[in-house]
């Protein structure tokens, strides 16, 4: 049986904002399983916001597994993306579980591996998924020659230039701002 996966994700820190997004569609080998997935969400009061790409049950996992560790950290975005990458990479359950997270809040971006990866993307831009490449050339180029736009506004152009090149990125868009 073929994993259900789900795809493009888009963050982006622009003049004290954060944007992140993500399309909506999952899908089961070349078939699209389902068009409106909900892959972005609020943590912690709504003060962090998570996106996943990958296998749809592995990422839901790790999302919660997540959240355990904001709560457990009081809400510190970073030593919570430290720790949840150090189990992932060592316990035998998550280890096997593929997907990969953007976590964010007002301030700070990460994204988060399996590998044990808690990478600060450059240019406060960060993108995963299949489509993630082509959002986020779009989004860079966006951010150096069209800074006037809100970080939301480059969001969803740089999901919309995905999702019209990448077969597994959609137009149902989520995006949530801080």
């Amino acid at each position: 049986m073929a994993q259900i996966k789900s795809t493009t994700v888009l963050g982006i820190l622009h003049n004290g904002q954060l944007a992140l997004g993500a399309d909506g569609q999952a899908t089961m080998g070349n078939t699209v399983a389902k068009s409106n997935v909900k892959k972005i969400r609020r943590l912690a009061g709504g003060k962090i916001v998570a996106g996943f790409a990958g296998s749809t049950a592995d990422a839901f996992t790790l999302i919660e597994k997540f959240e355990e560790k904001i709560n457990s950290f009081g809400g510190n975005l970073k030593r919570a993306a430290i720790e949840l990458a150090k189990e992932w990479r060592t316990d035998r359950y998550l280890r096997k579980l593929e997907a990969m997270m953007i976590v964010a809040n007002a301030e700070e971006m990460l994204v988060i591996s399996g590998t044990g990866d808690v990478l600060e993307p450059d240019n406060q831009v960060a993108a995963i998924g299949s489509g993630s490449m082509y959002a986020q050339s779009a989004a860079l180029a966006l951010k150096k020659h069209a800074p006037h736009l809100t970080a939301e506004e480059m969001v969803r152009e740089g999901l919309t230039i995905a999702a019209d090149i990448c077969i597994y990125t959609n137009h149902n868009f989520v995006i949530e701002t801080l």
